[in-house]
């Protein structure tokens, strides 16, 4: 049986992206980002608990990450899990736990626009979200009860 590595986020930024472009032009846009859970309990007493992934986002992605996201945007994202080593400052090997982003929409208002971006690569009906005709549909020109 194959294994499914799907990530699904609803929060916001903690700290503006932090943009890095590679020799081969390639981009990279790092950020945290924080998800609340709200509940309450046996007492009936508010309570709150706040989860922070590290969140990774490549190509032509990061060019928006980095045009339009900041501290405290609300964002929407999809992904994929992955665990990496690297060496500290101090030369000890570290583990790191991050969200690979593919796909994320800006949610909530923003003064500049806000909008969906999915990497086309990883979507093939990225145009928008009306079903294609494939003949099996309703064919617009069909008598309708109006």
């Amino acid at each position: 049986m194959r294994g499914l590595n799907k990530v699904m986020l609803i929060g916001n930024l903690g700290k503006d992206p932090d943009v890095q472009v590679f020799e081969s032009g390639t981009k990279k846009a790092a950020f945290s980002l924080a998800t609340t859970e709200k509940y309450r309990d046996r007492n009936g007493v508010d309570q709150s608990v706040t989860e922070w992934h590290n969140v990774v986002v490549w190509g032509p992605q990061a060019d928006v990450v980095e045009k339009y996201l900041r501290k405290g945007t609300p964002i929407y994202l999809e992904g994929k899990i992955r665990t990496r080593e690297y060496e500290g400052n101090d030369g000890q090997k570290r583990r790191i736990t991050e969200i690979i982003a593919n796909n994320f929409i800006m949610v909530g208002g923003r003064p500049e626009g806000g909008g969906e971006y999915s990497d086309p690569a990883s979507n093939n009906n990225t145009s928008n979200n009306t079903p294609a005709n494939d003949d099996g549909g309703l064919d617009p020109k069909d008598d309708l009860p109006f």
